[in-house]
């Protein structure tokens, strides 16, 4: 069995890194590049940095402080947040990202998976997707951090994403997000078994115990986590050495 991958996510915004609940209430925990520096010096396999408020206020994501991220870590790192064309895209590449995520422009605007991924490869795109459980038990994606309702469904959404090329989906429980009351094992282990590409779990992490689960019942390749890192419950190191003392496959 492959390695499962621990990912810390960090959520940036205005240069700093921040954390909320359910996409609200954002409270500042720290400098991005020194968090980052310090996950990567922890074991972390990839790092995850989301400029949250670049797709809102509709301006270019962060590349300089994406550049200094590259200087100062040496795990792979994907960058997100107001992508919207393949020149955004190259703009990150060139300034040190190992992979681009899409989420709002690719809703907008589907070829755009197939056009970044022409031109650099399916492993360099990966596509978010926010969703959120309606009343009828439908997962629906939104777009614009978790602001904007769309018709698009999770797991139609996630497989045409695939078809046009992304590499790797990363679904948060826009629901269970920040809550750490566990992510929804059922709803990723059904989107794991509909897709062939990896599948990363975001929302809801708070415990060794929940990421356990996601990556074993939930069947995702990687977890993806926020609080639990950003104010110190765990470190990435405990976190693994707890999966591997569960028999599940992490690189230590």
């Amino acid at each position: 069995m492959l390695a499962k991958r621990i990912i810390p996510c960090l959520d940036v915004k205005d240069g700093r890194v921040v954390k909320g609940i359910n996409f609200q209430g954002l409270q500042d925990v720290g400098d991005a590049v020194e968090l980052g520096r310090r996950y990567a010096l922890e074991g972390a396999d990839e790092l995850v940095y989301l400029d949250i408020s670049a797709t809102l206020e509709g301006r270019n994501t962060f590349a300089v402080l994406v550049s200094r991220v590259a200087e100062a870590i040496n795990i792979p790192f994907t960058v997100g947040g107001g992508i919207r064309s393949l020149d955004d895209a190259s703009r990150l590449l060139d300034a040190g990202a190992d992979k681009i995520t899409l989420n709002s422009a690719a809703i907008a605007r589907p070829q755009l998976i197939e056009e970044i991924a022409s031109k650099y490869g399916r492993q360099f795109v990966v596509v978010a997707i926010d969703a959120k459980s309606g009343p009828d038990g439908r997962w629906m994606a939104t777009t614009h951090g978790g602001s904007r309702p769309t018709d698009k469904e999770l797991f139609s959404w996630a497989k045409e994403a695939q078809e046009r090329g992304a590499g790797e989906i990363l679904f948060t429980s826009m629901d269970h997000d920040g809550t750490r009351a566990g992510y929804p094992c059922p709803v990723y282990a059904a989107l794991s078994d509909a897709l062939s590409i990896p599948l990363i779990a975001s929302g809801g992490a708070g415990s060794v115990a929940d990421i356990a689960a996601v990556l074993t019942i939930g069947k995702a390749d990687a977890a993806l986590a926020a609080s639990i890192f950003h104010y110190g419950q765990y470190t990435v190191a405990q976190v693994k050495k707890e999966l591997a003392q569960a028999g599940i496959p992490v690189r230590l």
